[in-house]
């Protein structure tokens, strides 16, 4: 991965990564199994996901800033 993975990034570019969804799915990132959640991927914030849902974002974002690695 060549950029870094901020609170501003989108999860249709992070979704994108091998091996994301399996982060995202243990921090139970709802957006992958919400059916309206995918007209919004290119505009959700991974950042405002953890705010709405309470998830640990340091953690969150250190780990798929992993990937790769």
């Amino acid at each position: 991965m060549d950029k870094k993975i901020t609170e501003t990034t989108t999860l249709e570019k992070i979704i994108g990564l091998p091996g994301a969804e399996v982060i995202l799915a243990k921090y139970r990132v709802p957006c992958l199994t919400c059916p309206m959640a995918q007209f919004e991927l290119s505009s959700l914030k991974i950042g405002d996901v953890c705010k709405m849902y309470g998830l640990n974002e340091k953690k969150l974002l250190e780990e798929l800033n992993g990937l790769g690695k």
